[in-house]
C-alpha cells in the first residue's frame, strides 16, 4: 500500500481534540512517548488494538532509533499506514482498531487492529462428504482473505461499506466484474446506501431489510456458510455480501434451483450426483403433497386407491376419534415442535432427546388409539424428506407451503390439491429475485446463466 500523509491546520492540537471526543470512554489511551528531545503521541483504543504490534512497530523502534526523522521515515513505510482524510475518518478508523501517531507536524494511522475471531469455522449447516470442511469466519478480513487465496481472478471486485446508524457495521459486495449483470449490482449497490437501520446484527437481519418483497415466504437471497458456494456463485455472476461479525455470506440473485442444489453435486460422479438431484426434488413432492393426499383420500377420493389398499388404511383407523385431517395436523405440528427443540437444546443431548421423544409419543398416541400406524409412517416420510432439502430457508418454505396444501387437500379433496399446487407453480412463475425469474434455470441454459445475463 503506497504511503500518504497530510497536514492539517492544527496538528499540534489535533491527539488532544479526538481525546475529547472519544471521553468518557475508559479504554482511551493518550500516550506519549519522549526519550530526550524526541517526542511522539499516540492515541488508541486499548480494547480493539494489539498491544503486542503496538509494542514491536512502534515502541521498540522508537527506543532504538535516536533520530526522530528516522523514525520518521520508518512510519511512513509502514504498509499499515492509512491516509488521513477528516477527524470524522480518523474517529471511525480509531474504533476500528487504528493507532494515531503524532510525529512533530506529521499525523500518521497506522491499522494495528486486534483479531480474536479469525478462526475459521468448521460448516455445520452444509456439511459435505468430499469438499472442503472449513467455511467462512466471523472476522471479515479473514472471509475476504479465505475467497481472494480460492479464486485468483483479477477482475474479481470488493467493495466495502459502512452500515447500521450506531454499531457502524463494515458490509463488503464481491463480485465478478466480467460476469456480474450490472442491474442486479446496482439494485443492491442502491439498496445498501440506502439502508437506514440503527442496529444490523446478523446476515438474516440484512438480507431480510434488504428484501423488497416483505410477504413472501420463498427465499430470493441465499444464506451460506461455505467458501466454496461463495466463489462458485462470484465465478456464475452473482453478487456475494459479508458483513463483518456473521460468518455467513448473502448471495443474490438466487433462484429455485439454487436451493435444491448442494455443493456435493459438483465434487461427486456425474451419475452420483444426477441420482442425488433427482431423489431430493422426490423429497420436495413428498414433503408438499403426502399429508394432503393422505386427508384427501381418506376423507373425500377413497377410491383413487386400490381395494386392498382402502381396506388397509381404513381399517388402522378404526378407533381413532379425530377425522384424518386432526390426525395430520397434531403429528406435524409435533413434529415441527421436535424439530425446533433439537435446534435449541444442546447439540450433545439434542439428538438423543428428539428420537426418545418421537419414539415415545409415537408409540403411545398408536396404542392409545389417537392416531393410526400409517399416520405415523406418513409423517416420519415427510419430516425425513424435509431434511432432504439442502438449504435452510427453502426448507422453511416448503414447510409452511405443506400446511396450505393440506388446507386445500382438506376443503376440496384431490382437486382442490391439485388446483393449489398448480397455483403455487404459478406464483413461484411470476416470482423474481431482483429481476431473475424465480424459475430461471428450469428454461434457460446453463452456460447463459452462469455468465450471469439477464434475459
Amino acid at each position: 500500500m503506497q504511503t500518504k500523509k497530510k497536514k492539517t491546520t492544527s496538528q499540534t492540537n489535533l491527539i488532544d481534540l479526538l481525546a475529547e471526543k472519544l471521553e468518557p470512554s475508559f479504554d482511551i489511551i493518550n500516550q506519549k512517548l519522549q526519550t530526550d528531545n524526541i517526542t511522539v503521541h499516540l492515541l488508541y483504543l486499548k480494547t480493539v488494538v494489539d498491544n503486542d504490534q503496538i509494542q514491536n512497530y512502534i515502541i521498540k523502534p522508537f527506543f532504538e532509533m535516536g533520530s526522530i526523522q528516522l523514525f520518521d521515515s520508518y512510519i511512513a513505510s509502514l504498509p499499515q499506514n492509512n491516509k488521513i482524510e477528516t477527524n470524522e475518518k480518523v474517529l471511525s478508523q480509531l474504533s476500528r482498531g487504528s493507532v494515531l501517531v503524532q510525529i512533530q507536524e506529521q499525523n500518521y494511522l497506522l491499522d494495528l487492529k486486534k483479531i480474536t475471531t479469525n478462526l475459521v469455522l468448521e460448516t455445520n449447516i452444509e456439511p459435505s462428504i468430499q469438499g472442503p470442511e472449513l467455511g467462512l469466519s466471523e472476522d471479515i478480513q479473514t472471509n475476504l482473505n479465505i475467497i481472494r487465496h480460492r479464486y485468483h481472478n483479477i477482475s474479481l471486485k470488493i467493495e466495502t461499506h459502512q452500515i447500521g446508524t450506531s454499531n457502524n457495521q463494515t458490509l463488503a459486495i464481491l463480485y465478478d466484474q466480467e460476469n456480474v449483470n450490472d442491474s442486479v449490482l446496482k439494485n443492491l449497490q442502491e439498496k445498501v446506501k440506502n439502508l437506514k437501520h440503527s442496529v444490523i446484527l446478523s446476515s438474516s437481519e440484512l438480507q431480510r431489510l434488504l428484501n423488497d418483497k416483505k410477504w413472501t415466504f420463498m427465499p430470493i437471497m441465499m444464506i451460506t456458510e461455505r467458501s466454496d458456494r461463495v466463489i462458485q456463485n462470484i465465478a456464475g455472476g452473482k453478487v456475494v455480501l459479508i458483513l463483518d461479525g456473521t460468518p455467513n455470506a448473502i448471495i443474490a440473485p438466487s433462484v429455485f434451483f439454487d436451493f435444491m442444489t448442494s455443493m456435493d453435486d459438483k465434487y461427486l460422479p456425474f451419475g452420483v450426483s444426477k441420482f442425488l438431484k433427482v431423489l431430493r426434488y422426490f423429497g420436495l413432492f413428498i414433503c408438499l403433497l403426502l399429508p394432503g393426499v393422505y386427508v384427501a383420500v381418506t376423507s373425500y377420493n377413497p377410491e383413487v386407491l386400490r381395494s386392498e389398499l382402502a381396506f388397509s388404511v381404513a381399517g388402522s383407523r378404526v378407533g381413532v376419534p379425530f377425522p384424518s385431517f386432526i390426525e395430520v395436523l397434531f403429528l406435524l405440528v409435533f413434529m415441527e415442535l421436535l424439530t425446533e427443540a433439537s435446534i435449541r437444546l444442546p447439540r450433545a443431548v439434542s439428538g438423543t432427546a428428539t428420537t426418545v421423544g418421537g419414539l415415545i409419543l409415537g408409540t403411545a398416541a398408536t396404542e392409545a388409539a389417537l392416531t393410526s400406524n400409517i399416520m405415523v409412517i406418513i409423517v416420519s416420510a415427510v419430516a425425513i424428506a424435509t431434511f432432504a432439502i439442502p438449504i435452510n430457508e427453502m426448507s422453511f418454505a416448503i414447510r409452511i407451503v405443506r400446511y396450505v396444501l393440506l388446507f386445500f387437500g382438506t376443503t376440496a379433496g384431490i382437486t382442490g390439491l391439485i388446483l393449489s399446487f398448480l397455483a403455487f407453480v404459478l406464483y413461484l412463475t411470476n416470482l423474481e429475485s431482483f429481476g431473475e425469474p424465480y424459475l430461471k434455470l428450469f428454461v434457460q441454459r446453463k452456460k447463459v446463466e452462469t455468465k450471469g445475463v439477464k434475459s
